[in-house]
């Protein structure tokens, strides 16, 4: 069967709504007709966000402010997905630090790996068992390109990436006969505006213009691909070089040639 059309009493959950393409998908999904169940860490901006996805769409939204890194917190939420009827689970939330491993905070280190991938496992885990049963429903991952091959100066999140490629990829094999559809999302940059220069970042500065994609056209991009089942989707010319760089080059050539781009981050951080 598939995405389910939405109903009363369904639900669609985002992840990291609060920004980026987590709150495009908000928009996007409310657009579709869809109920949601919002989660970031940032309340207020998640209370001011669903007034107007109700205002504008009349579509039902709940809030839940939750640090997904918090194992304490990620139970509870676990717990109550598991008990509603999720048609579509997005999993955006996710953080990600740049410089070498020996200078982070280690808890921070930490607390990205249970955001990227502890959160990403449990929610879907969750999920997966209700959209079997009723032989309908969807789970949109944001992966990376990043976790398509090692990056040197981003370890800690191309790692937690490549767990989410993977992990996608091959739950997508065992639920691709019980009417479930599993959809990577691997993006290169994305951004909501331009920002002026006085606040444009590093990123902003290394990465010319034409290279980014709105977050508004990444969100209907990985709804569409959701809706026609398709494996991944990468939008944008420079994560589908990355892509096809981790997949077909050598990483011993590659890896300090990206390494050296991620330093210059981790030196602006």
């Amino acid at each position: 069967m598939g995405v389910p059309s939405p109903t009363e009493s369904s639900r669609a959950v985002v992840t990291g709504a609060s920004s980026g393409i987590g709150m495009a998908l908000a928009w996007a999904l409310a657009a579709r007709g869809h109920s949601l169940i919002l989660v970031a860490r940032r309340g207020d901006v998640l209370e001011n966000l669903a007034v107007e996805l109700r205002a504008t769409h009349q579509v039902q939204v709940e809030v839940r402010p939750v640090d997904l890194s918090d194992p304490c917190a990620l139970e509870v939420l676990s717990a109550e997905l598991a008990g509603r009827e999720v048609s579509i689970l997005c999993n955006n939330a996710g953080i990600a630090t740049f410089g070498p491993v020996r200078d982070l905070d280690p808890e921070y280190e930490r607390a990205q790996v249970r955001l990227n991938v502890t959160a990403v496992h449990d929610l879907t885990l969750a999920v997966l068992p209700q959209m079997v049963d009723r032989g309908s429903g969807g789970v949109l991952m944001v992966g990376s390109a990043a976790g398509n091959m090692p990056i040197p100066n981003n370890a800690t999140y191309a790692a937690s990436k490549a767990f989410v490629n993977s992990f996608s990829e091959s739950l997508r094999g065992e639920v691709a006969a019980q009417g479930v559809h599993i959809t990577l999302l691997a993006p290169g940059p994305v951004r909501t505006e331009t920002p002026a220069p006085d606040d444009a970042s590093i990123v902003d500065r290394m990465v010319p213009d034409f290279l980014w994609h709105s977050s508004a056209k990444v969100a209907e991009m990985s709804l569409d691909a959701l809706e026609h089942n398709k494996m991944r989707v990468v939008p944008g010319t420079l994560s589908k070089a990355m892509s096809v760089a981790g997949g077909y080059s050598p990483r011993a050539v590659v890896a300090p040639i990206v390494g050296t781009f991620y330093r210059k981050l981790g030196d602006d951080s």
